[in-house]
């Protein structure tokens, strides 16, 4: 286990290189840049900038420089200071604008994932014991469903809902008079009386898929032989089913460990936008709509970061549930 820990910390350090350097070409890859469609909307609006002052800007921000030398700059700082640089949008560091939404943003993907994983798993086992059964014809339907409709449309859904018939604004977690004071127990308390409806909303379709993988898993897994054999030696059948099927059925709910903390800063964007929430997904868009290349390039590089981190738990996590794959990495190693 030892030696996997090493050799994966080593291949993640120039992975990591790699989707930094990718992800900096591609935000590149557009025509223009940040100053160009910063000219592009005051001239839909009628205003004209001075040529002077273009040339001001593009210097300030070494905008002129080869996109070589801009992404060593980038990266150097990153390395050197943690210094991810400055927003061209919104005129403040990178790092404090990510910070100031991930709060929000790791409170709804653990709130998700928890609801998630408490609805699917007996939703999942009653399914799989029950094949057939009425019980299991409604839950498939309604996974399907939970499949079928878009995040998103489930957001305008809710929203429509809420203003017609209760005459509620739903938008935003935080309440307005929260809205500009420090974080303490009254606003924690609002933040979680106002979670549920996202929660619920990016947590359907996550629901629905954990609940047919985990039906579809256990229900090979009890049609194999050492259950027949448990059940010959007279074990209960509640024990039967949640001593060794079940575990082993789980196995992909513990890989989707890893999705956790890319979602964080990643996150529903679509259902974000449409219910305005403060996380972090609006802010990304954002960010790649204007060209804004540091605040974009920070985003997709902790996103990496976070996705390879996350599939580092998620293996030595599998090692520690099933011993199968602990005992095939061992072999590996």
């Amino acid at each position: 286990m030892r030696a996997l820990l090493i050799r994966r910390f080593i291949y993640m350090v120039p992975t990591l290189f790699a989707i930094s350097l990718v992800s900096f070409l591609i935000i590149q890859l557009p025509p223009g840049n940040y100053i160009t469609t910063y000219v592009a909307e005051l001239s839909a609006r009628g205003q004209s900038v001075d040529q002077t002052q273009i040339r001001a800007l593009e210097e300030r921000y070494g905008l002129n420089d080869p996109v070589f030398v801009q992404y060593l700059r980038w990266i150097g700082g990153i390395v050197m200071n943690g210094d991810f640089g400055q927003s061209f949008l919104y005129q403040r560091e990178v790092s404090t604008l990510i910070w100031d939404r991930i709060g929000i943003s790791v409170a709804l993907a653990l709130a998700t994932i928890v609801v998630s994983w408490g609805l699917a798993i007996p939703i999942g086992i009653y399914s799989a014991v029950r094949q057939h059964s009425v019980g299991d014809y409604v839950f498939t339907f309604i996974g399907f469903i939970g499949l079928a409709t878009p995040n998103f449309m489930l957001a305008l859904i809710f929203v429509w809902i809420a203003f017609a018939y209760f005459g509620e604004s739903m938008g935003g977690i935080v309440s307005p008079e929260f809205a500009d004071s420090a974080w303490n127990l009254g606003k924690v308390l609002d933040v979680v009386s106002n979670l549920w409806m996202p929660v619920l909303i990016i947590g359907t379709a996550g629901t629905a898929v954990l609940i047919r993988v985990l039906r579809a898993n256990l229900l090979d897994e009890l049609r194999k032989p050492y259950v027949t054999t448990a059940r010959a030696k007279g074990l209960p059948e509640w024990r039967v089913i949640l001593k060794y099927p079940v575990r082993m059925a789980l196995s992909p709910f513990i890989s989707t460990v890893g999705w956790v903390l890319p979602t964080i800063v990643g996150g529903e964007v679509m259902v974000s936008i449409v219910l305005s929430l403060d996380t972090t997904g609006p802010l990304l868009l954002q960010a790649l709509r204007n060209q804004d290349m540091y605040l974009a390039g920070a985003f997709i590089l902790v996103l990496g970061a976070l996705t390879l981190i996350g599939t580092l738990i998620s293996d030595l996590l599998l090692a520690w549930w099933d011993p199968r794959i602990r005992h095939a990495q061992a072999e590996e190693a």
